[in-house]
């Protein structure tokens, strides 16, 4: 039997909104492998297929799954997302997984991606009709993207006035991107524009909620939300989001017989803003664009007018009277305009009904994702030291002096304090705090060494070696977080077992232990891979186990899934962890 690879997005998670060719995929499918919480979205269509379900962060390792039973065992495999397997989903790491194996779709194993409806859609629908006009995705998630580049990403939609369905908007841990995001959108629109936040679309827990985007950080935004952003154009009625396409630019939306006839509605005349206009215009002077508008106006005969209901919205209003006084502006003053002036003329009245001020067109031309800078939350761990866990007094003011008024401090069960304040000069604050003994620690996906206090140094043989390690390695950039206990006795009452890496002091040399598992219900400790290992050793030991995980671990690998993959480290084996038993109770309960 041959195998396949399905790749399928089955929609938001509702049945009827679930495609027939994605029903028909999940029926021929042998195996289905997916997030746990996927799984059970469709649990319903499955009959006897193999189930294979993992966690959220656990994508490389379903994609390696599927594509193996594909391969190997000529199983035909789903691999399932929510929304389009191809948005945000599974459809590009199954065929990384299959560029890196080699496979070709002529020698390969046979792949099929089924469509499914993404949030940016099934969002949309259940908030009117905010993406009628260009439109973009962003996820705010940097977990595999730089901040820096969404950041970009965010001020070049929003300079070019795209509507933005912001994807992954917020998480537990995640808390600052949402509202960065926020910074950069009102630097360019309006406090005022509407804002969709959209959480479960079409599930059992579905909420709508239509706010602005001055208020829309006062609602639940979550890892299950999807918020969709106005452009300049989008007005609310009734409740209900609507991005006009433009047709009332060359249409009459309250009459059934258009002044303009369909033969007459694509001449450069009639599209003023258009490029052809701007080409003709280079080419005979100003003064054909100049006429085109004065032409038109007779043409429409009050066409302009908006819908009765978007007339009574401020935004619709603005933009008839924008658009009219454009229309009707004098042949003198025609000749000198652009297409841009004729625009910005029309965003002016627009504003100026709203209340808001308008910029200069060559300052909006100017606002490049370059050269935008908006204000940069700058976050660091701080702590007394390796070893160290007393802060003094005076390392505790300077710590709430720089965080100020509007920065933060958060301790955590680590020994660390994070700081969180927002600044220009980042160097001033570490500078600062360096001089008074702290250490200050990079926090996301990098190396983070934690040491317990020695018994306030009654057990100091150990120290210098982890002071070392986190010299060496402390901070360092890596797939996915690292962390390194180091304990300085055989009681290990610091827990240096239940990290990445476990490192014990013991009767003058070294116990090593890795792949600890410390969250779910097949938590483990660490595997006890070697005793005894001699002191001059164990730094350059580490040392290698972790280059090999920054080398070959996959983005978002935790290092127990990584020991697992690869089998061995360091001529150390992956063995699985003992599973205890739990007898029956003398009742049989």
């Amino acid at each position: 039997m041959s195998g396949k690879l399905f790749v399928i997005g089955f929609g938001p998670g509702s049945f009827e909104h679930i495609t027939k060719r994605a029903r028909e995929a999940i029926q021929e499918s042998d195996v289905i492998i997916g997030y746990s919480t996927y799984v059970d979205l469709i649990r319903e269509l499955l009959t006897d297929q193999e189930i294979v379900s993992t966690g959220m962060t656990e994508e490389v390792s379903r994609a390696r799954e599927a594509v193996r039973q594909a391969e190997e065992e000529g199983k035909k495999v789903a691999v399932i997302s929510s929304g389009d397997a191809g948005v945000y989903g599974m459809a590009g790491l199954v065929y990384e997984v299959l560029v890196e194996k080699g496979w070709t779709e002529a020698t390969g194993v046979p792949v099929e991606i089924v469509p499914g409806i993404s949030a940016i859609n099934s969002c949309g629908a259940l908030l009117g009709a905010p993406i009628m006009h260009d439109a973009c995705t962003i996820s705010l998630s940097d977990h595999l993207t730089p901040w820096e580049l969404i950041a970009r990403r965010i001020d070049a939609a929003a300079m070019a006035d795209f509507v933005i369905a912001l994807y992954n908007p917020r998480s537990g841990r995640r808390t600052r991107q949402i509202v960065e995001a926020q910074l950069i959108l009102l630097q360019y629109r309006s406090p005022d524009t509407p804002v969709g936040i959209v959480k479960s679309a079409f599930r059992e827990r579905e909420h709508v909620v239509v706010t602005t985007l001055a208020q829309m950080l006062e609602h639940d935004i979550g890892m299950l939300t999807t918020v969709i952003v106005g452009n300049s154009s989008t007005f609310v009625y009734d409740g209900k989001m609507i991005t006009p396409r433009g047709y009332q630019r060359k249409y009459t939306l309250t009459a059934d017989e258009q002044p303009l006839k369909p033969h007459q509605r694509l001449r450069v005349e009639n599209e003023p803003w258009s490029l052809e206009a701007a080409s003709e215009g280079q080419k005979e002077g100003a003064g054909s664009i100049a006429a085109a508008p004065s032409r038109r106006a007779d043409h429409l005969d009050g066409s302009l007018s908006l819908d009765t209901r978007a007339a009574t919205h401020d935004t619709g209003a603005a933009a008839a009277q924008a658009a009219t006084a454009v229309l009707e502006a004098p042949p003198a003053r025609q000749a000198e305009r652009s297409p841009l002036d004729w625009a910005m003329q029309a965003l002016a009245i627009a504003n100026e009904a709203k209340g808001i001020e308008t910029q200069p067109a060559a300052s909006i031309g100017a606002r490049t994702a370059a050269s935008f800078a908006p204000e940069m939350i700058f976050e660091c761990a701080v702590s007394p030291g390796v070893a160290n866990k007393k802060i003094t007094p005076q390392q505790m003011l300077a710590l709430a002096e720089a965080a100020g008024e509007k920065g933060e401090l958060e301790y955590t069960p680590h020994h660390q304090i994070i700081l969180r304040v927002p600044t220009a000069n980042p160097e001033g604050i570490t500078a600062r705090l360096r001089q008074l003994g702290l250490i200050l620690s990079p926090i996301g996906d990098v190396v983070q060494v934690k040491a317990c206090d020695f018994c306030d140094g009654e057990k100091k043989d150990g120290i210098p070696y982890a002071e070392e390690l986190y010299q060496k390695l402390g901070g360092k950039e890596m797939p996915k977080e690292l962390k390194i206990g180091f304990n300085g006795c055989g009681m290990a009452c610091y827990g240096a077992v239940k990290e990445d890496i476990g490192i014990v002091f013991r009767k003058g040399k070294f116990d090593l232990f890795l792949g600890a598992k410390t969250v779910g219900r097949n938590a483990h400790a660490g595997i006890p891979v070697a005793e005894g290992i001699p002191k001059e050793e164990i730094v350059p030991l580490v040392e290698r186990i972790v280059t090999r995980f920054k080398q070959e671990a996959f983005p978002n690998e935790r290092f127990h899934k990584f020991f697992q993959r690869v089998g061995e480290l360091e001529g150390y084996a992956w063995r699985e962890p003992a599973k205890a038993e739990i007898e029956s109770a003398a009742c049989g309960d």
